[in-house]
Order: C-alpha cells, then sequence, then structure tokens
C-alpha cells in the first residue's frame, strides 16, 4: 500500500495549521509557503478535510482556515481516512464490507493476515494526535512561522 500525496501534504497542512495556528486561522498562502504544496492542490485537499469536520473556514479578511476541533482530538486515522477513503493492503481482504470475488473466498489462509495487518495500521494511526505531531514539531526544533519576528538582539 501506498498513500497519495493528498494524504501526505493534508496532513502536512493540518500539522502547520496546528503547530504555527493553534486555534487560529491562516491563510492558505501561508500554509502554500510554509509546506512547499501548491495553493490549489491544498484547496483540494481542504475540500475532503472541510466535509468530515476537521477543518473549516472563514470568509473575509481575518479569515482563512482553521482546525475544527482541537489538535488533541484530531487523529492521524480520521485524516487518512478523509484524504484516501477506505485504505486496503489488499483489495481480497474487506471485512465487513461488500466482498469482493475472490476464488479462494472462504479458504484462504493470508486473508486473515491482512485484515490483521490492516487492523494493526489503523490502530496505530489511531493513537496519534495532531498534538502527538506538534509536540514532536517543538522536539525536533522545528521552527514556527513568526518565531523569528520577536528575535532581539542587543
Amino acid at each position: 500500500m501506498r498513500l497519495s500525496t493528498k494524504s501526505r501534504y493534508g496532513l502536512r497542512a493540518l500539522f502547520d495549521i496546528a503547530y504555527n495556528c493553534g486555534a487560529g486561522s491562516t491563510q492558505i498562502q501561508d500554509i502554500s509557503r510554509r509546506q512547499h504544496i501548491s495553493q490549489r492542490y491544498l484547496e483540494q485537499i481542504f475540500q475532503s478535510l472541510k466535509k468530515v469536520g476537521i477543518l473549516k473556514s472563514k470568509r473575509g479578511p481575518q479569515g482563512g482556515y482553521m482546525l475544527a476541533k482541537i489538535p488533541a482530538d484530531i487523529n492521524l486515522s480520521e485524516i487518512i481516512r478523509a484524504t484516501e477513503g477506505d485504505l486496503m493492503l489488499v483489495e481480497c481482504a474487506r471485512k465487513g464490507r461488500k466482498k469482493v470475488m475472490c476464488e479462494f473466498a472462504g479458504e484462504c489462509a493470508t486473508q486473515t493476515v491482512w485484515q490483521g495487518a490492516e487492523a494493526v495500521f489503523h490502530d496505530y494511526l489511531h493513537k496519534i494526535t495532531l498534538q502527538d505531531l506538534c509536540e514532536r514539531g517543538m522536539e525536533l526544533g522545528v521552527k514556527k512561522d513568526g518565531d523569528e519576528l520577536f528575535a532581539y538582539s542587543i
């Protein structure tokens, strides 16, 4: 399985908002500049994130994009689901969904392996929040936008 740029860029953009703005709003061009992602592509990604209630926007001079929830309440699993849809390692291992026709259905020993791996992956992503990423960013010394604005020297 390979995650698309939609997921990777969406996660980076949400981290950027949480890390640089907290509960405030930010302009899409600022996220684009900081993360080196096209504004047009970000707008497409943000539509998916708005639909599921992760992101919201406000028009006007003080407008922009902001998180719809606090970073501690947004886990990576919901971000990935919003941008990718259903994530499956293999199509034939759909559990609890419409089954895909497989000539080995019901007698395939590997099907449960793929279902288990998918569950572990989802559980792992579910445990990590945007708040966790912000804390990792702080530990790594990731600069916040505006940090240099208040650097004084005598």
